[in-house]
């Protein structure tokens, strides 16, 4: 069998709005190596966007999902409940950022939590309108492309978007925008357009994900929370793409000192299995009446399973600082091939959620060419990565915390043949 085959099959098949960053098919998968049906291995610096953060196939995880599987696969915890559906909540309660009581509901997928974050804020606050951030991403569902921040690919073509939402700019120093300008936009938000007593709930990325590994700071965090309890507005941390360690803590929120009311997770929290999550304060969460939230799948147990094994594999490998370890290193080789490589303008991110941004070698115009052909060159070489940001011009590294120390120097060392490729062709 041959990938070319298949992905002729795939075009037949499956709908084009189905986008493929590769034409390389898996057939299996250990750590942070991947081998497609030819027989090719890779070398995965993309987790599958940041999921197996745990490594593909970890035996652990592996171990708790077989023995679930052989238990019972699905009983629809509204139905007939499962004890590792409350105990799983008891552990997110616990470790979710806020000195409060918190309570948490599972369902499937991280636009899902959303979703629900949305709606418990809503049920909470009996009010309408919700506030995002230009450039952030919350899912494809249409509240939650109607709450990302960017048209193309994910609005364009879908017609109009979910009342009451509004944007304002985040805060990116590269390109002009400071935290002073964001709350200043919020203000003038709240005198022009928008009563604040409209407004159910303010959300962001503690870093933005597909908007380009962007950092808010912390004065833009204090100043949210200063403006949520003034006003009686909920705070939503979407950590979706930056939960379970990807960022040197647990959550990314534990970096500030201030707390989201709401936490929405998904990606890395069960390994590869879809499970996602909102964990919130107690009495907001209990806002919406019984049934108002849920789902058929929602805490599948194969997924509670599976979670529950990459908490204990998270602590017991102490992946936060193996997190910050692997960063550090990144961002060493990154600086040293910024040296000779003026379309290497921005290097950031923390802990191994990674960035490099592209610009044109003659300006500051971003340059979504150079870093696709980065992307495509890594690809030649067999190592997987990922491109984002509102320009395309952004590479990110997503590779499981997992990682041993000889894959990852294998795959530093093709990443610099790869820029270099990419400045000569």
């Amino acid at each position: 069998m041959k990938n070319v085959d298949v992905s002729k099959r795939r075009e037949q098949a499956i709908s084009r709005g189905v986008g493929m960053m590769t034409q390389v098919y898996a057939e299996r998968a250990e750590n942070a190596e991947i081998w497609d049906i030819e027989g090719t291995r890779y070398i995965d610096f993309a987790a599958g966007i940041a999921v197996v953060n745990t490594g593909h196939c970890h035996p652990k995880i592996i171990a708790a999902v077989e023995k679930q599987v052989k238990a019972f696969t699905h009983t629809c915890h509204q139905v007939v409940p499962y004890e590792n559906y409350v105990a799983l909540a008891e552990r997110l309660n616990d470790k979710a950022p806020g000195d409060f009581e918190k309570k948490t509901i599972f369902v499937t997928t991280g636009a899902e939590a959303v979703e629900n974050a949305i709606k418990v804020a809503r049920a909470a606050t009996g009010r309408p309108a919700v506030i995002a951030f230009g450039g952030g991403f919350h899912g494809r569902t249409f509240m939650g492309m109607s709450l990302t921040g960017k048209v193309e690919p994910y609005k364009k073509g879908f017609g109009a978007m979910m009342p009451d939402v509004f944007h304002v700019p985040f805060p990116i120093d590269l390109h002009g925008i400071s935290t002073e300008q964001s709350l200043g936009a919020l203000t003038k938000l709240f005198k022009a357009d928008l009563d604040p007593g409209r407004v159910a709930a303010i959300i962001i990325e503690p870093v933005q994900g597909e908007g380009g590994f962007y950092q808010a700071p912390a004065d833009l965090m204090r100043g949210l929370r200063a403006l949520c309890d003034e006003h009686g507005i909920l705070l939503v941390a979407d950590e979706v793409q930056t939960g379970f360690a990807r960022t040197g803590h647990m959550f990314a929120m534990e970096g500030y000192d201030v707390s989201a009311d709401i936490t929405t997770m998904a990606k890395g929290l069960a390994g590869g299995l879809p499970l996602a999550a909102v964990t919130g304060r107690a009495d907001v969460m209990d806002a919406a009446s019984p049934g108002g939230l849920g789902g058929t799948y929602g805490g599948n147990p194969l997924g509670v399973a599976a979670a529950h094994a990459v908490l204990d594999v998270i602590e017991e490998e102490d992946l936060c600082a193996r997190a910050n370890e692997l960063g550090s290193r990144l961002k060493q080789r990154l600086e040293q091939i910024r040296q000779t490589t003026p379309q290497l303008v921005d290097i950031r991110g923390p802990g191994f959620m990674v960035a490099a941004e592209f610009n044109t070698a003659e300006g500051s115009a971003p340059d979504a060419e150079f870093a696709n052909r980065v992307r495509a060159e890594a690809l030649k070489r067999n190592l997987i990565l990922l491109t984002c940001g509102v320009f395309g011009n952004v590479v990110r590294f997503l590779a499981p915390i997992t990682i041993g120390d000889e894959v990852f120097s294998e795959g530093l060392d093709i990443l610099e043949q790869s820029i270099e490729a990419a400045k000569g062709s």
